[in-house]
Formats: structure tokens, C-alpha cells, sequence
């Protein structure tokens, strides 16, 4: 199974008002796993950016001067998300906009996101799960202990990587290990048997990765997001 995790930032609110894409981000999973095979363009619209933008997501026209149209990126992006589902929040904001530089791309016989791509909102997952709260990507980070501390500005490839992180949390976490399933050949077809496998003694000895300071560091903020976002606190961090 193949997603990819989408988001966008634009030069405003509304395509039929003229506001282009500026920055598409694509984060790929396979099998509920990311895969760093990533999608990530900023692009130069050929209009001005509104100030109310520029303060959500930082990026001027300056820096967009010398970047690609959207026409010059388009085929290579239809190529990376073509067969995927698509993971969006408020998906109908970005595929309005992804529909409408496609129109602008090809007048004539356009594909549409929908055509090429399943597309499912985690926005209206969101709001079916928890209804009545506050639904954004900032409140869910929180909800799920997703941490979002990096986050000072909007941009879409770190907001795609965020939501990546709370999509797989929303939906169940880390994909199941099968533990206690060993799979045998018989007759060239796999069979998975549902007990404890024996294990070959003449396998090599396993190798003992420990976990370095980067890793640890890590550990150690994943906890006190834990403890921060939930009510009850953190239960690797109790004494006792």
C-alpha cells in the first residue's frame, strides 16, 4: 500500500481569485512506513504573495524569483503521487488548488487529483473521531503527542512530515509485527503458522545496536510530550 502524505502553501486563500501554489510537500509511506522518498518544490507563481500568507508561511517573492513554474514540475510531480492515496489535511483547500494549476497547466483535457490519486481528509477523519474539538494539525499534535516544537512557521514538507506522524497515530500507531508467526515455504507457496518458529542454531550471533546520545535525546522528548499532552501523565515516567 502506497500513500503519500501531501500539503501545500499558497499565495492566499481562493484559486478563483488567482492565488497559485508556491510550495508543494510529499512524504511517502509503503506499508505504513516512511520511506524518506520524498516530493518537496518550491515554485514561483508569476503573482505577488499576500501579506497575510507571508506571516503563516514565511516564504517572500524574493525567494520564489528564480524558482520554477508549476508547469515545469508538473509532469514529475503526476509522476510521484499518480496510484497513491493521497493523505491531506483539509484535502479540499490543496486539490482545489493542485485541480486549478492543472486546468492552468493543460487547458485542455486536464487530469483532476481525484482522477489520479484516492484522496482521504484527515481534517474530516478528525473531526468524526473527536467532535466538538479543536481539529487542527497543531491541536492533534498535541492530542497524539506528536511533537511539533520545530514548528514556527507553516512551510509543506515539515507540515506533511507532521501530519504523517499524527496519521499514523490517529489510525493504530506502528504497523503490527506478526511476533510469535513464523513463515515456512511448502510447495513454493508461504504459509504463516501461528505459533513460535524454532530458531536455526547456526544463525550468525545477533549484533547489539545501543542506543546513541541522538537516540536517547530523542527518547527522552518523545516522553515529556507524553507527559504534557496527557491527563493521566506518563507512565515511563513514574517512579516505582
Amino acid at each position: 500500500m502506497r500513500q503519500i502524505v501531501l500539503d501545500t502553501e499558497t499565495t492566499g486563500l481562493d484559486p478563483l481569485e488567482g492565488h497559485r501554489i508556491i510550495e508543494i510537500g510529499c512524504v511517502e509511506l509503503i506499508e505504513r512506513r516512511l520511506t524518506r522518498n520524498n516530493f518537496h518544490q518550491y515554485i514561483q507563481p508569476g503573482r505577488e504573495i499576500d501579506a497575510g500568507a507571508i506571516e503563516v508561511h514565511g516564504i517572500t517573492n524574493e525567494f520564489l524569483a528564480d524558482k520554477p513554474r508549476f508547469a515545469e514540475v508538473a509532469e514529475a510531480f503526476l509522476r510521484f503521487v499518480e496510484g497513491a492515496e493521497l493523505i491531506i489535511h483539509n484535502a479540499p483547500f490543496d486539490v482545489g488548488f493542485l485541480d486549478h494549476e492543472l486546468r492552468l497547466w493543460r487547458p485542455k483535457g486536464a487530469p483532476c487529483i481525484s482522477d489520479l490519486c484516492e484522496v482521504t481528509d484527515t481534517l474530516a477523519m478528525a473531526r468524526k473521531r473527536h467532535p466538538g474539538q479543536r481539529n487542527g494539525l497543531d491541536a492533534l499534535c498535541k492530542r497524539y503527542a506528536v511533537d511539533n516544537s520545530h514548528r514556527e512557521l507553516h512551510g509543506a514538507l515539515l507540515d506533511a512530515e507532521i501530519l504523517a506522524d499524527v496519521y499514523l497515530a490517529m489510525t493504530g500507531g506502528q504497523v503490527a509485527l506478526h511476533l510469535g508467526s513464523d513463515t515456512r515455504e511448502e510447495g513454493g507457496r508461504s504459509r504463516r503458522s501461528g505459533h513460535r518458529g524454532s530458531i536455526d542454531p547456526g544463525r550468525p550471533a545477533l549484533r547489539v545496536v545501543r542506543a546513541g546520545e541522538d537516540a536517547l535525546a530523542a527518547h527522552e522528548a518523545r516522553l515529556a510530550a507524553i507527559q504534557k499532552a496527557s491527563s493521566d501523565g506518563c507512565l515511563w515516567l513514574r517512579e516505582g
